[in-house]
């Protein structure tokens, strides 16, 4: 392999990463607690009723977040991430 080929590969390689890199950073991480210490999804979601949302889905993120689509108790759209070891909202996003 020829030096031009050689820094080309290199620099491929670098930009592959980089790109890695920015995605593993815009993905939303709620915890890196282990999953015994979470709360029980269920029990979380029915607390969430409780407060006046109304879920449409609800997901574990590969971030370590529960997640809901819904209504929150004015009747906005959001998709709100929790924190699902003590329910905190990391992030939350309303239409």
């Amino acid at each position: 392999m020829d030096m031009n080929a050689l820094k080309l590969t290199a620099m491929a390689g670098a930009a592959a990463l980089l790109a890695a890199c920015s995605a593993e950073e815009t993905e939303t991480r709620c915890t890196t607690a282990p999953q015994s210490e979470w709360m029980d999804q269920e029990q979380f979601q029915a607390g969430l009723k409780e407060q006046g949302y109304d879920i449409n889905e609800f997901k574990v993120t590969p971030g370590n977040c529960y997640e809901i689509y819904g209504k929150n108790q004015t009747g906005e759209k959001v998709e709100i991430y929790f924190n699902p070891v003590d329910g905190s909202v990391v992030k939350q996003e309303k239409e």
